[in-house]
């Protein structure tokens, strides 16, 4: 502080203590008081509110995110076991046993399975529905002849899912396929899914959780006693005593929020996903335990911050009431003492905005250094294939006009014209692999995507000599998705299969459209097939040459299929060359009906 300054506190200070002793006013230190409690406690209110909705939400997306992984395990799990009875009733040994009724080395070969498959138990039955090898020794000549699961394989071609209540309590659950051989059923192969070990790792969270089927019926949960049971009658019959209620007894919440649900009197969160599977749904209800105590511990250093600075308002005013006088007499050794502090805090201060204004500038730059990197890379690699195409019709042109065929020469430029649109179209697509895209699907058609996409690439298909075999369906075969999005994907495979088959004396690339219960897209070429499959799909990821390609072009197009819902594999052909194959939710009639007006 200047002298200036310090000269005029000096003469404030020798002012006050030349004035004469003002009258204390106690009333205006009650208003002071009474305003300082009522801002705390408005201040406490409005703090207790925000933070409490806050708080809810977090918890809430919590709980969303778990049952989202709990339903991706669960669909995972019966996924992964749906294929092993396939496979098993194809296995030669097993077929072996069967016919010759030699059943010495089958339970053993069924334990060497169960281990590599994770499946809870395998069993094998003859024809009569009687246990002729299991992995579970006490199962063996057990009869299942009146089972679900054994008659409705017998009856069905393919593999059986089948839910059973166990008469221990809780549910078993199992794939079963019939076991032929020369088109004469031997027996029925089963596979029994550990779903209990996710019941076991869902105990030691502060949720309940349990999964229903079709119609209702709680077949997983962390509460015993829901098994069996409808949702409404299980929380009515049986009040949750595991995790959900221990959480409950510590809960203490006072406000006024009304829960989702009313378990024992305490409010509690329900949350609710979808399974992608047969119809079934999982629930889960939190407490609001967690929610209270963090809210409380903020309440608790916002009051204690209050009570302090009543404290200290109630202690200066007593020191004032009991001897003014000596606080006037060190107002001048304190003030300096405050002073120079501030002088102190004022100079740190300024010196950590100012490192912070520097670290905020480093921390820009090295974001727009990386954003112009990944944009710049991708744009180089999308740009290539319209460039290419553009090049090649100036190229035409150019002849077309040095023979005096100018009108021929027009449909060229208007070529050029429609694929600098296209390079527009790109740039704006490529913006959105860098930020989720906002614009709405529509209805497309893949036939003519796919056509759009071939007319895209006639230029190097036809310098190249490329055969492309087409197999198209008669019907036309609709996906909700953006189409530009769509052609990009469907250029890359045909641009990857063009750079595959370089090499190849007749290079020829198969495209195959077909709709099923999906659509899918293969895209086939005869190259040298793929080295590593593995990083196939990773940004930056190439085996071509310096300039010819930076490697992002599978990595966008697997980000894209991903987005609209769908799944892009790879894998090399038996015959040589590689194989890409998309697949996308495929667009129904009423689908596509009720997507119209949305679009509008």
């Amino acid at each position: 502080m200047s002298d200036s300054s310090a000269s005029d506190k000096r003469a404030v200070t020798i002012a006050r203590k030349r004035a004469p002793r003002q009258r204390f006013n106690p009333w205006r230190v009650r208003v002071l008081l009474i305003t300082l409690v009522l801002f705390a406690a408005i201040t406490v209110f409005f703090t207790n509110s925000f933070l409490v909705t806050r708080f809810t939400e977090t918890t809430r997306n919590r709980a969303e995110l778990r049952l989202a992984l709990y339903s991706g395990n669960i669909l995972s799990e019966l996924r992964r076991n749906s294929i092993v009875p396939q496979l098993l009733s194809r296995d030669p040994a097993l077929i072996g046993a069967l016919n010759s009724a030699d059943y010495t080395n089958s339970t053993q070969r069924l334990i060497s399975f169960v281990e590599e498959i994770g499946a809870a138990s395998l069993m094998l039955l003859d024809r009569d529905g009687r246990s002729v090898a299991a992995t579970d020794r006490n199962r063996l000549q057990s009869l299942h002849r009146t089972e679900a699961y054994f008659v409705d394989a017998l009856r069905s071609n393919g593999t059986v899912f089948s839910v059973i209540k166990r008469e221990s309590g809780g549910f078993s659950f199992t794939y079963s396929r019939r076991v032929e051989s020369a088109n004469e059923v031997l027996g029925v192969v089963i596979v029994e899914v550990d779903l209990q070990k996710f019941e076991r790792a869902w105990s030691g969270i502060s949720d309940a959780v349990f999964i229903t089927n079709s119609e209702g019926v709680i077949i997983l949960a962390t509460e015993p006693r829901w098994r069996g049971l409808q949702e409404e009658e299980a929380l009515k019959r049986q009040p949750p005593s595991g995790a959900i209620s221990r959480a409950l007894q510590v809960t203490a919440d006072w406000t006024n929020d009304p829960g989702d649900v009313y378990l024992r009197g305490e409010a509690v969160m329900h949350s609710q996903a979808r399974i992608s599977f047969r119809g079934w749904q999982i629930a889960s209800f939190t407490s609001f335990a967690s929610v209270r105590e963090r809210v409380n511990g903020v309440l608790a250093l916002e009051i204690m911050g209050f009570a302090i600075l009543l404290a200290l308002a109630f202690y200066f005013l007593n020191r004032q009431t009991a001897g003014r006088m000596a606080l006037f007499q060190r107002e001048s050794a304190e003030l300096r003492q405050l002073n120079i502090r501030l002088q102190r805090e004022v100079a740190e201060r300024q010196k950590v905005q100012e490192n912070l204004a520097v670290a905020e500038q480093t921390l820009a730059q090295s974001s727009k250094l990386a954003a112009l990197g990944e944009m710049s890379a991708a744009v180089s690699h999308e740009l290539n294939q319209p460039l290419a195409a553009m090049k090649t019709y100036l190229a035409g042109a150019r002849l077309l006009v040095g023979r005096g065929r100018p009108e021929e020469a027009l449909s060229s430029f208007q070529r050029i014209d429609d694929l600098i649109g296209r390079m527009g179209a790109i740039t704006r697509q490529l913006k959105s692999y860098a930020r989720k895209s906002g614009d709405e699907y529509a209805p497309v058609n893949l036939g003519d995507a796919l056509a759009s996409s071939l007319s895209m690439m006639e230029p190097q298909l036809r310098q190249r000599q490329v055969q492309i075999e087409k197999t198209l369906p008669q019907e036309p075969v609709m996906v909700m998705a953006d189409r530009v999005r769509v052609e990009q994907v469907m250029i890359n495979l045909l641009r990857n299969a063009l750079d595959a088959t370089k090499s190849e004396a007749n290079p020829q690339v198969d495209v195959l459209l077909a709709a099923g219960e999906t659509a899918m897209l293969t895209v086939r070429d005869n190259g040298q097939g793929i080295e590593n499959l593995d990083a196939l799909f990773e940004p930056f990821y190439t085996t071509k040459q310096p300039g010819d390609g930076v490697g992002l072009g599978l990595a966008i197009s697997s980000g894209i299929v991903n987005e609209l819902g769908g799944r892009m594999t790879a894998r090399n052909s038996e015959q040589g060359g590689a194989v890409f194959e998309i697949r996308l939710p495929i667009l129904h009639e009423d689908s596509a009906v009720s997507a119209k007006p949305a679009a509008e």
